[in-house]
């Protein structure tokens, strides 16, 4: 029998759950370069400092969940650029490692000012086999790699990181429906495991390799360990359009968006072209919630800014309650 899904007591406190934004996209703030095959994750061996900096910069915006930064790590990644097998393994647990100590920081600042709160949750980031590849296939889904294929690359990350201490998985930027079957699979072979399951959209109907949502949706009918079907890294104009397609597969089942800015990614750059206003990002976070999203936050190019202004614009509005 599964426990009390992890997000329950947040939504029950809150009304909602609010994520954090961007890890990467803030790490380029900061002055790093991250034009490598491993994104983000190469800080996992040469900056880890910098990752705990940007969970706990999202923790102290407000976010209730921050995801670690496992997004683009993977065994096979981490071989591919030279580090053993054993290495890659203890960096995929080093990325859950350093958002629970920015979850604990966080917790020991909020003691010393005598304010209480539920402890964050931390969400294992498993990120597509696009993110893998790092030439964009993520927004596509066209691998040409086989089902069994996809499933390989994804148990090995799912064992190890199946046994960190996290809240629940965040399966994430899914482009293709035959990725989200591959993914249902693994999970469902890992009863203790909740997870949610975020897909790439292209247009407010589609994910990224044409399927429509609400077919994906369907997928996870009756599925006690997915405990969140939605969007993310998909332009915020299509956000509200697919919350409501899901909710037409999924009426009782919580909705999970978390949008980039908006603004277009240069694959051969390696850079993102265009602005966001954190007011702005708030104020269609109010829309979002009042389509149907329970768990709001943001992707690529949302930063702690934006986390901030939505947490306090749906205050405001009286959507969340602190």
């Amino acid at each position: 029998m599964l426990l009390l899904s992890p997000i329950d007591p947040l939504i029950e406190k809150h009304g909602m759950l609010i994520l954090d934004g961007g890890l990467a996209t803030e790490l380029e703030k900061m002055g790093f370069n991250l034009s490598t095959h491993l994104w983000s994750a190469h800080f996992l061996e040469s900056n880890p400092e910098a990752i705990r900096k940007v969970h706990l910069s999202y923790l102290k915006a407000g976010a209730n969940c921050i995801i670690s930064a496992s997004y683009q790590a993977s065994i096979s990644g981490f071989i591919s650029e030279g580090f053993s097998e054993k290495k890659a393994k203890s960096l995929l647990e080093r990325s859950v490692a350093l958002a629970n100590e920015a979850s604990n920081e966080y917790l020991e600042l909020l003691k010393d000012s005598g304010t209480q709160r539920i402890r964050p949750l931390v969400a294992a980031s498993i990120g597509p086999y696009g993110a893998y590849l790092a030439n964009g296939a993520e927004y596509n889904g066209n691998y040409k790699v086989s089902k069994s294929e996809l499933t390989s690359f994804h148990e090995s990350r799912w064992e190890i990181l199946c046994n960190c201490p996290v809240s629940l998985f965040a399966c994430e930027t899914i482009p293709s429906f035959k990725e989200a079957e591959v993914l249902l699979e693994i999970l469902r072979q890992t009863p203790e495991i909740f997870a949610w399951m975020s897909f790439s959209c292209r247009d407010k109907e589609h994910i990224s390799d044409g399927t429509l949502i609400r077919e994906c949706a369907t997928l996870f009918k009756g599925c006690d360990q997915v405990v969140a079907v939605g969007i993310n890294c998909t332009a915020p104009k299509y956000i509200s359009s697919l919350v409501k397609q899901v909710r037409l597969s999924l009426p009782n089942k919580p909705v999970v968006v978390y949008p980039n800015s908006g603004n277009i990614y240069d694959s051969e750059k390696k850079t993102w072209l265009g602005k966001s206003d954190p007011l702005d990002y708030g104020i269609a976070a109010c829309d979002w919630f009042r389509s149907g999203a329970r768990l709001i936050g943001g992707c690529c190019q949302i930063g702690p800014k934006h986390i901030q202004a939505m947490r306090e614009t749906l205050l405001n509005q009286r959507l969340y309650q602190a």
